[in-house]
């Protein structure tokens, strides 16, 4: 019977830990370890993990903050299980969760894998609101969670992931411990011929900001990122990656347009009113919740803005460094 390891990098989060604890505690398959890999946090989550020793079979470490790949990577090097399954922890579980997973992997086997995330009932309106616009088809959040990734091969992240020990052992874990690092290392070990797959079923309830101030510098930084996966993999950097910049730049070039002419003016504000408006009906559809519909519209704007400021800023970093490659062809971390 196969185990599974799952994998916890924690920072500052010792009361979002303890709820994903409960969630793991109480899951109806049952042959796994929890590793907890508390990554320099001033605010320490041992004692949470203390009171679920009779509970889970969980093992808890502390190491120097080094970013949540590096995290990672501490935690293979001690997980004792078949197969590796790793969770941010901020997340939330259905108690079949695991028996999904390991059901599939009986049926159809995959080396590596990811689930998709929603929001919870429990999430505050902001929570509700920015977890619609990170899965909105009406936003980049499309591509999340979807068995294609921009056309091609599906990439698993980090927040929702499983993967085989053969995999960690070939790959030798994450290269680079923050900016897309999930995404660099899919990368890598697909390019290597592992196979990826989407679990529909798999997914995880993900809290991630509670405010849209905080929720702008983590979209930034994904911008950013996007930039730095195409350090590693110029491939990978497309065209639609560059569509929150265009958004952006559009939406604050449409007081100018009138400048040009009163119609471009009338035109560009008409767009921009009939895409509010389908995001505050689909919100409110999907949501059942006007407030969580007009909040939706702020997080939407909020996404887009915020990465494509992030995209622009790291995309003219690129353009004026020095060469990024080596002769073997592997990319340098850049500070973020």
């Amino acid at each position: 019977m196969r185990k599974y390891s799952i994998i916890i990098p924690v920072y500052n989060r010792p009361d979002e830990l303890a709820e994903l604890l409960t969630c793991l505690a109480k899951q109806t398959f049952k042959n796994f370890e929890v590793i907890i890999v508390e990554d320099g946090s001033r605010i320490k989550c041992d004692q949470v993990v203390t009171s679920f020793a009779k509970t889970l079979e969980i093992y808890y470490f502390y190491k120097e903050n080094g970013g949540q790949g590096f995290a990672r990577n501490y935690g293979f090097e001690r997980a004792k299980g078949d197969y590796f399954i790793l969770l941010d922890s901020d997340a939330l579980l259905e108690p079949n969760y695991l028996q999904i997973v390991d059901t599939r992997l009986n049926t159809q086997y995959v080396d590596l894998y990811g689930g998709p995330d929603t929001d919870h009932p429990s999430f505050t309106p902001i929570q509700k609101a920015i977890s619609y616009s990170m899965t909105s088809l009406f936003t980049t959040g499309g591509i999340r969670g979807k068995k294609n990734n921009l056309g091609g091969t599906f990439h698993p992240r980090s927040f929702n992931m499983g993967l085989s020990r053969e995999v960690w052992k070939r790959t030798g874990g994450f290269q680079i411990s923050r900016m897309g690092e999930d995404i660099i290392f899919s990368i890598s070990a697909l390019t290597l011929g592992f196979k990826s797959a989407l679990i529909p079923e798999a997914f995880i309830y993900h809290k991630r900001r509670t405010g849209f101030g905080a929720f702008f510098r983590q979209l930034k930084f994904f911008g950013r990122a996007r930039i730095n996966i195409g350090r590693f993999y110029p491939k990978e950097l497309k065209l639609v990656h560059a569509f929150p910049l265009l958004f952006t730049l559009g939406c604050v070039s449409i007081p100018f347009l009138g400048l040009i002419h009163p119609w471009l003016l009338y035109a560009g504000i008409g767009f921009l009113a009939l895409y509010v408006s389908l995001l505050f009906v689909d919100a409110t559809r999907q949501s059942g919740s006007v407030q969580v519909g007009v909040l939706s519209i702020c997080a939407a704007f909020v996404q887009l803005f915020g990465y494509g400021i992030g995209f622009l800023q790291e995309g003219i970093r690129r353009l004026f460094e020095p060469k990024t490659y080596r002769e073997t062809g592997a990319a340098v971390e850049y500070p973020s």
